[in-house]
């Protein structure tokens, strides 16, 4: 299983999009400062995660979604999700 995830700084507000075999590890690969783009950013938190089957659906979906980032279907896209996450959806 792979996953395409939206990460949203509580420091600064700023988005982060990226695509994992291991969601878990990734993130807290993130807010413990190991990825070099993000640990100026930390805390982290989860604003959108999808599933897919095959690394190259994932990567597709990641690119899609970096293309339109700060764009209304961006804001769309983490705007609905942000309802799923406090249903405990995500």
């Amino acid at each position: 299983m792979y996953t395409v995830y939206i990460l949203k700084s509580l420091k600064s507000g700023k988005f982060y999009i990226g695509q994992t075999n291991n969601i878990e590890d990734r993130i807290r690969r993130h807010n413990r400062g190991l990825v070099k783009s993000t640990k100026w950013f930390i805390p982290w938190k989860i604003v959108l995660t999808e599933n897919f089957n095959t690394r190259s659906d994932v990567y597709k979906r990641e690119r899609e979604i970096k293309k339109f980032k700060s764009g209304m279907l961006f804001k769309k896209l983490i705007t609905r999700d942000a309802g799923a996450a406090n249903r405990g959806r995500l």
